[in-house]
């Protein structure tokens, strides 16, 4: 997802330029040469001439390469592992149920009842395990909960953006949430939200999507099902 690499870039205040694709593009041989998936995020380091796609990856590289201060890292080896261990949770499963939520709910030309309910279970049960692991240590702990040690960390931001879809993705009434019944959880993600750099970068995404009317849903004239197809024949 997009914002997840941008949230690192304007917490390190790293310069950068995005460039929009239209889905047509996405979908494209040109870009295929880039990214063989047909998805965005792709970054390109014009520092080090390295290109990498996919957003746990770029997240790493850009705090391995930038974040000189450790700042949203940790250096002893039982929190770096752990670390490891949250962003591969996020790749692995917040970022793909998610979006088959999103999918299944909203993009998918056929509702099919069963796909629905497997996908917004699973969503849930991510929902409530990251709640438990945010759990106060005492109940008179008022200072804010994290994934790892006690700072915010890019393992905690990783999980940002996508709790920002979900109310779409699961068609909640504008201003709900999903989150808001895991109160561990939901206060982390408000947290976040109060961070500068969060808001610059949502701020961008939120440009980026009334840019191409994407805050009022996919366009007419592309066919997703087809997309799909045309890339899944791509990487055979």
């Amino acid at each position: 997802m997009l914002g997840q690499p941008v949230i690192i870039l304007e917490e390190l205040g790293l310069a950068y330029e995005l460039e929009l694709l239209s889905w047509q593009e996405l979908a494209g041989e040109e870009y295929a040469k880039i990214n063989p998936g047909g998805k965005v995020p792709t970054m390109h380091d014009p520092n080090t001439d390295v290109q990498i796609y996919e957003s746990g990856a770029i997240v790493l590289y850009l705090i391995e390469q930038y974040d000189t201060e450790k700042k949203l890292t940790y250096t002893d080896t039982k929190r770096k592992a752990l670390l490891y261990q949250w962003l591969m949770f996020q790749m692995s499963q917040q970022g793909p149920y998610y979006g088959q939520v999103g999918w299944f709910r909203v993009l998918h030309t056929e509702q099919l009842p069963s796909a629905i309910d497997r996908y917004t279970r699973q969503a849930e049960r991510i929902m409530r395990l990251l709640d438990e692991a945010l759990a106060p240590t005492s109940t008179t702990d008022t200072e804010p909960t994290y994934l790892v040690g006690t700072k915010c960390t890019y393992a905690d931001l990783a999980f940002y953006a996508w709790h920002e879809v979900i109310p779409l993705s699961m068609q909640y009434p504008p201003g709900e949430t999903p989150i808001s019944k895991y109160p561990n959880l939901y206060r982390w993600h408000k947290t976040m939200g109060e961070r500068e750099a969060v808001r610059k970068a949502m701020g961008v995404r939120k440009e980026m999507m009334e840019r191409e009317k994407l805050d009022e849903g996919l366009p007419t004239d592309v066919d997703m099902d087809e997309m799909r197809r045309e890339l899944a024949e791509r990487v055979k």
